[in-house]
């Protein structure tokens, strides 16, 4: 018969070792990281009094529709046993910053960025085949590598320019013949292409929407919208010629003076914001350069006017 002495001695051979358990635990957290798509900052840590293996089946039973519902991104307590602090929080990709004191963000130059999305590239670019969406070494977002010849995917936002067409106190909108936001009012503008610069795709965009000639006067406003992946140039413009005509994305054209600007019936948060700058500028008299960041809330429509809201303004 053991004596307890030899009972507590067998019982600690047996037991698993810290750095097994911890093994386990990060292969847990990097499988449920992987499987709905989750980004990983390594630089932050839950609160013990957060954490415990009761609330994994929270985290396992999350859907996208209410990931999706937070307009803000909200940090993930990870499972973890409290003697093991050591574990992280994961961020949703659908928002910005918590403020909950239970969660503490590293400072300084080796803080991660916040924005983590899983990569939409489902196969290779260069050979064809299947991509995996893993954390490549080195980095620390989800990227998607090709299974095959192992070339890593960089996903990067896509530049948009127009024109705001001004005319006898006028501006010039077009209503959009296609999707999205179809029936709906915007500013001339569109996707940059490969070999033009900035003022030249406005000008194209705006003679292909509007079928009219302009001049470009100056850069008016700088809009980057994180979420979508998407930065507009917006370029102040003047008619060459007195004529326009919808073009084949536009059901009409139209000039508008500033007090019957629907804003109600414009397609883009864009050029909301667009808008009302430029007339905030014109009441001010001192025309300005702007730039801002729109926070859009996941889920809302493209001409949502309470779907978004403004960081960042800077003007000069």
């Amino acid at each position: 018969m053991c004596s307890k002495r030899d009972l507590n001695r067998n019982l600690r051979h047996c037991a698993p070792s810290k750095a097994l358990i911890k093994g386990s635990h990060q292969m847990m957290l990097r499988s449920v990281h992987l499987s709905y798509g989750f980004g990983v900052s390594p630089f932050l840590r839950c609160n013990p009094r957060f954490c415990s293996l009761a609330s994994l089946p929270a985290i396992a039973s999350l859907s996208q529709s209410s990931i999706s519902a937070s307009p803000w991104r909200s940090p993930l307590c990870v499972p973890c046993p409290p003697s093991h602090a050591v574990f992280r929080a994961f961020w949703m990709s659908s928002g910005g910053p918590d403020t909950r004191p239970d969660v503490v963000a590293a400072t300084g130059p080796a803080a991660a960025p916040s924005m983590f999305q899983k990569p939409k590239i489902c196969f290779c670019h260069s050979c064809g085949n299947p991509t995996k969406h893993v954390i490549p070494d080195g980095e620390e977002k989800i990227r998607a590598v090709c299974t095959v010849c192992g070339k890593i995917h960089y996903e990067n936002p896509k530049m948009v320019v127009g024109c705001l067409v001004e005319h006898n106190d006028k501006v010039l909108l077009c209503k959009r013949k296609i999707e999205p936001s179809y029936g709906l009012w915007t500013l001339p503008a569109g996707f940059l292409e490969i070999g033009e610069s900035a003022a030249e795709g406005a000008a194209r965009e705006t003679l292909e929407e509007a079928c009219a000639e302009v001049e470009i006067i100056s850069p008016f406003a700088q809009l980057d919208i994180p979420l979508i992946g998407q930065s507009y140039i917006i370029f102040r413009a003047r008619l060459k010629t007195p004529h326009f005509s919808p073009g084949p994305e536009s059901l009409e054209c139209a000039l508008f003076a500033l007090d019957d600007i629907p804003f109600d019936s414009l397609a883009f948060s864009s050029i909301i914001v667009t808008l009302r700058m430029y007339i905030e500028d014109i009441n001010s008299g001192n025309l300005k350069f702007h730039y801002c960041t729109i926070n859009k809330r996941p889920g809302a429509s493209p001409s949502d006017l309470r779907g978004f809201n403004v960081d960042y303004h800077l003007r000069s």
